[in-house]
């Protein structure tokens, strides 16, 4: 079997995705429950927050709609495969390849398309400097190499998982308006 149940009660298999079973309500559900940093951190902080984080500094960077969503849907394959640390997943090329894979899925869904180079670079200089910041907030410490200008201000209050999922879908639901 290797098919999961999502939220939905989508019998969903994330090796070989359907994007006809890729639904925002599963990805915004799950991405508010699951804690960055495989839950090595002092207090709770969802991939949904870190999401809604990198899509605040698009916007704030003054980047395109498309940009902001593309922020916002980074890790939505974490919905079904869940957060594997930086470290670990840099040694598990199968575990790249079938995460690659559905983001693409995901992106074509929404995007129509997958991302162009540009686009990819963009997304991780912002997803950088958002974890730049998490490991400042968190650990006082910075892990990247170079130092990224921030120009949003992150939330790192704890909300509930039912507002993070609210936030998530409205902010996906207005971006898309938009496209």
């Amino acid at each position: 079997m290797t098919s999961i149940t999502t939220y939905t009660r989508k019998n969903f298999d994330p090796i070989s995705p359907d994007i006809e079973l890729i639904d925002i309500a599963d990805i915004a559900h799950a991405l508010s429950f699951l804690c960055r940093a495989n839950g090595h951190l002092p207090e709770f902080y969802s991939v949904g927050m870190h999401s809604l984080n990198c899509m605040a500094e698009a916007q704030a960077r003054g980047y395109s709609m498309r940009i902001c969503l593309i922020c916002l849907l980074h890790d939505a394959s974490e919905a079904y495969l869940s957060d594997v640390t930086r470290p670990v997943k840099s040694v598990m090329p199968l575990y790249r390849e079938i995460e690659n894979k559905l983001q693409n899925v995901i992106y074509k869904k929404w995007l129509g398309n997958t991302l162009s180079d540009k686009e990819y670079r963009i997304m991780r200089e912002i997803d950088d400097a958002i974890l730049e910041c998490e490991m400042r907030r968190y650990f006082g410490e910075n892990t990247c190499e170079q130092k990224h200008n921030v120009l949003s201000s992150p939330n790192f209050d704890f909300e509930s998982f039912a507002k993070t999922e609210k936030d998530f879908t409205e902010n996906f639901e207005r971006l898309c308006k938009v496209q």
